[in-house]
Order: C-alpha cells, then sequence, then structure tokens
C-alpha cells in the first residue's frame, strides 16, 4: 500500500486499543516520575502547497520530476522504519482518531517532535533516543564494550543475532529492495535529463544507494551546476539517532532552480577562505581552509520526503556532510526559498507582532531573514571540522551533542559574516539593524521546535547567552524584547569563540555543560512562547505536495 496516500489522510483524539499494541512498550519503572502525556496538536502546524513555475521545462523534465518523486516516496518509506519500525503502517490504519492519526503522520511516531518528543498517545513510553538504529533494550555500556568493527558508521542497523549478540547489518542489505527500487527510478530520471553532468549523479548517486558508499558521488555533485532540477536524496542527517547521533536518517528533496535568486548569490562564497582567517579564536582552531569552489543557489523545493520532513522542515540545506569532501571542496547551500517564505509570512512577522518592540519592528524584512537562513549555511563551512589534537573529527568527539553544536555554531558565524561583509560595502546600502532584529526574532521562533531538535537546542543556548549579554533585551513593563545594537557585537564575538573553542577541543563535558545551563527554557521565556502559543501563531508548517499540486497528474506516471 502506497504509504504517501495515507500519510494525505485527514486525520481527528482518540486511539483504538490496537494503536496501543502496536506501540513500543512503555518504558520501565525507574521510580521517576510517569511520563507526561500531551494531547495532539495538528493546529500548531500551517498548511502550505509546494509549487514552483514549471512552464519552462521541457516534457522529459516534467516526466523527470514525477520520477524523482516516486523515488522521495521509497525514502519517505524508510525513514518511518527508521523513525518508528517495519509496523508504521498497520500502526496508523488502527489510530481510529483523525487528529490523532494526523498528528503521527506529521511526526512520524507518536511522540511531538516540536514538544520535546513527548508522547501524546497512552501507553508508548518515552521515544527510544536511538530510535530504530539499535536494539531498544541495549545500553550504553553494552555497545561500547562490544567489538563491532565499524559500530560507529552512518549506514547500519545495530541488531541481535539469535544468541542476542549485536550484530551490524547495512542498510544495503536491510532494505535492499526499496533501495534497488530507487536506483532504478534515478537511473530512468538519468535518462531524460537534459544536463548530461546531472544524469550522471542519477546513476552515481543510484549505484552510491545501492553500496552504502555515498563519497563518490558526493565529491561529483559538487560538479553539478547546469542543471534546473536537482534531488537531494539518501541517508544524510544523523539527528534522528539521539543515543550516539552516528547513524543517518533517510531523506529527499526535489527541487527546481530560482535561476534570478541564484545569479544574486553566486559570489559569496569567495569570501570564506578571508572571513576563516578572521574568526576570533586562536589559529589551531582555524587552521583549516575551507573549499573555495562552493555552490550558493536559490531554489523552490517541491517534494520533501522522510527526515526533512519530520518536526521542523528545513528551509536551507548545506551539504555534503563529509568532512573529506567539505575540505576538498567546500559544500553546496540550497536556499529553499518557497519554503522559507511560508515561515516569514506564517510564523515570523505574527511572531513580531506579539514580542518584538514597535521601536524596532521595521527592522524585520524577508531579505534579512532569507540573508541569515543563507549565511548559517554558508558558516558551516567555516570554523574546524576535525579537533586539534588529530584525535578524530568533530563529529566524532561530540556525539550526540554535535549536531545543537554545529547548528549554534552556524547561527552565530553566519551572523558574523553579514556584520564582516556589511563592514566591507559587501552587501550594499542594507541596514544591519535589519538583520540582526531579524535574527532576534527568527530565534524565537526555532525556540518554539522544542529542545529533541538540534535547531531549538542551539536557538535556546543562543537566546540565553545574548540575554545573559544584554545583548537581546526584554521590557517587563510591555513584555516585549528588543536589540541592544552596542552589546550585540561582543555577544556575537563571545559566543563564537566559545562554540569554536569546544568543537577545536571536542569538548564533550563543556558541549554538556553549556546546553544544560544555556539549552533551556526559562519560566519567563516560556510565558512569553504561551502568548504565541495563545495568539495561534503555527509553530511549523506542512505541506500540500506532489505531482497534482504540481499540474503534472494529467501527464500520467507518478504515484502520490
Amino acid at each position: 500500500m502506497n504509504h504517501t496516500l495515507k500519510l494525505r489522510l485527514v486525520g481527528a483524539a482518540a486511539v483504538s486499543l490496537i494503536a496501543i499494541s502496536c506501540a513500543p512498550e512503555p518504558a520501565p519503572d525507574n521510580g521517576m516520575q510517569p511520563l507526561e502525556v500531551v494531547e495532539p496538536r495538528p493546529d500548531v502546524y500551517a498548511d502550505f502547497t509546494l509549487t514552483a513555475d514549471l512552464t519552462a521545462l521541457s516534457d522529459n523534465q516534467r516526466e523527470m520530476v514525477r520520477l524523482l518523486i516516486d523515488a522521495a516516496q521509497i525514502m519517505d518509506d524508510l525513514f518511518w522504519r527508521q523513525a518508528y519500525g517495519e509496523d508504521y503502517e498497520t500502526w496508523l490504519e488502527s489510530i481510529a482518531d483523525a487528529d490523532t492519526r494526523r498528528f503521527a503522520e506529521l511526526n512520524y511516531g507518536p511522540w511531538d517532535r516540536l514538544d520535546g518528543n513527548k508522547p501524546f498517545i497512552q501507553g508508548v513510553g518515552a521515544k527510544p533516543p536511538g530510535a530504530n538504529f539499535y536494539p531498544v533494550d541495549m545500553s550504553r555500556d553494552e555497545f561500547d564494550q562490544a567489538y563491532l568493527p565499524g559500530k560507529n558508521g552512518q549506514y547500519s542497523l545495530i541488531r541481535r543475532d539469535q544468541e542476542g549478540t549485536l550484530k551490524l547489518v547495512p542498510y544495503h542489505v536491510e532494505y535492499a529492495a526499496e533501495l534497488k527500487a530507487t536506483a532504478d527510478l534515478l537511473r530512468e530520471a538519468a535518462k531524460l535529463a537534459d544536463s548530461t553532468e546531472f544524469a550522471s549523479y542519477l546513476k552515481l548517486r543510484a549505484a552510491a544507494l545501492i553500496s552504502d558508499e555515498y563519497q563518490v558521488s558526493d565529491m561529483f555533485w559538487m560538479d553539478v551546476r547546469d542543471n534546473q532540477i536537482d534531488i537531494v536524496i539518501g541517508p544524510i542527517e544523523t539527528y534522528e539517532d539521539a543515543l550516539f547521533g552516528y547513524r543517518a536518517g533517510y531523506e529527499a528533496y526535489v527541487l527546481i532552480k530560482d535561476l534570478e535568486w541564484s545569479d544574486r548569490l553566486s559570489r559569496f562564497a569567495e569570501f570564506l577562505p578571508a572571513l576563516q582567517r578572521g574568526l576570533p579564536v586562536p589559529d589551531e582552531y582555524k587552521w583549516e581552509t575551507p573549499g573555495t569552489d562552493s555552490d550558493l543557489n536559490a531554489y523552490d523545493v517541491v517534494y520533501y520526503a522522510g527526515d526533512s520532513n519530520a518536526g521542523g522542515k528545513t528551509i536551507a540545506i548545506n551539504l555534503p556532510n563529509d568532512e573529506v569532501v567539505q575540505l576538498s571542496r567546500g559544500t553546496r547551500r540550497l536556499q529553499l526559498k518557497n519554503a522559507m517564505q511560508a515561515k516569514f509570512d506564517k510564523i515570523v512577522e505574527p511572531i513580531a507582532d506579539v514580542l518584538i518592540d514597535e521601536s524596532q519592528r521595521d527592522h524585520i524584512t524577508f531579505d534579512a531573514f532569507f540573508a541569515n537562513t543563507m549565511f548559517h549555511e554558508v558558516a558551516h563551512g567555516l570554523g574546524i571540522k576535525n579537533t586539534i589534537d588529530g584525535s578524530g573529527t568533530v563529529r566524532e568527539a561530540l556525539l550526540d551533542l554535535s549536531s545543537s553544536m554545529e547548528e549554534g555554531k552556524a547561527d552565530i558565524l553566519g551572523l558574523y559574516m553579514i556584520t564582516e561583509l556589511h563592514k566591507a560595502g559587501e552587501l550594499g546600502e542594507v541596514d544591519l539593524r535589519d538583520y540582526y532584529v531579524t535574527f532576534m526574532t527568527s530565534v524565537f521562533r526555532s525556540i518554539r521546535f522544542g529542545a529533541s531538535s538540534a535547531h531549538g537546542k542551539a536557538n535556546m543556548v543562543r537566546f540565553n547567552f545574548f540575554l545573559d549579554s544584554g545583548a537581546f533585551v526584554r521590557d517587563s513593563e510591555t513584555g516585549r524584547y528588543h536589540v541592544d545594537f552596542d552589546n550585540m557585537d561582543a555577544a556575537m564575538t563571545d559566543l563564537s569563540r566559545l562554540l569554536l573553542t569546544l568543537q577545536g577541543d571536542g569538548d564533550y563535558e563543556g558541549a554538556a555543560e553549556l546546553t544544560e545551563s544555556r539549552g533551556i527554557i526559562k519560566d519567563e521565556l516560556q510565558r512569553d512562547l504561551d502568548r504565541l502559543t495563545d495568539a495561534n501563531i503555527p509553530v511549523d508548517i506542512t505541506f500540500q505536495q506532489g505531482v497534482a499540486e504540481l499540474g503534472l497528474e494529467s501527464d500520467g506516471g507518478a504515484s502520490q
């Protein structure tokens, strides 16, 4: 049964007994308080239809888009199995209440991703930190002591053999049939591509999916520049593995390049080496030279699937994640303009009406929101990928905290880049205050993603750091915030230095202390966030998407 059809079902707050029996077992009684169960709340997502202007596409390109959407739908199925389990379709069908079912679809399971992964169905227990990548009864100690070469790899599952001993199962073995079907679709799409470079990439990515060897296709993707249609597909981000941060979840984006906006952005990547040299840390924390052959473009996204579609939606992409590729070639930065506009219109501006001082509200603009998001992605290329003592990568050293530390670094260094480029006159006749006030407003947006999100956690750290530094100031009478521009530069420099040092040192304990002390929502902030809820401002967006929304239905051939 095509699961995407089920994900379109309009769902309503009771769950059948079958639903409870199919869910994971409750957490064992360990003397702690019973786990809070929250109400399903599908209304925290604002609907948005993903469309793009396809009039310039040839018939072959339109058919290619349909094939890529079919491939993306398979990624969606695989992520469901990684996040929840093999029986997710039966479980979804068993949920009697439509609102609960709809919320389960949006969260890829019975845990509210925008509220700290709290369960919204009785009896399911806590979300396993290792999702379905590891046995639910496996402890960290058991994993650490197990002799399993490659056990910290991104593209394998940990399972038990018949004797109960831990074993590795590669993705390309566990999901062989589905990955072959995906590879076949990519090869069919390659035959229709106008760009020979993109056709070659699709064939290389097909080979990568069925071998779990992604570096060659990642390298080649860096050279794919002349294609109007693009796809990001495979096991990419490790956010879902909250146990160790090792294992990657399947996802996909189908994209149409916005040629006009892309032309505006093309020149910024060349500034990376100079900006790297100017980072406010000792030389050993910035010895790596970011690749200068980076690509920066704007796209309309026409399909999200899997990890990218779960909870808070991505509005910009910085890939590949492979540190070897990044250091030798840089990355590609893809700005998802239509999704970004939706978040600005439906969330950022309404937040400003409630929480931002009227004297600074005119500084909140879409251009600043777009630029802040864009430079966040560019800033992933700054800093350091390997610890300064040579013991390994930052990602390996910081484990489950690596994602939130990296997102926090990219946020603050993105603002650093904007400040430095503005000083150099590279941003034109714009008001730097627009970027700062829009940045603060967007922090409120991202905090609402909750502690289960790397982006939400990073934003909580930054909000508290800036509040304590006097860069963000709350008026006790109005309950509204403004930026203190005099304090902003110092706070930005201090936090940049702290995060870069934690990463370069591979300081897990320091990163944990920062997260525990600053990555929290204090009572006053929670009351302010509650005002956003009372004003019915959505937390994030969800998509109506597919061939019908793109006007491709009449061409035939694609499932939905």
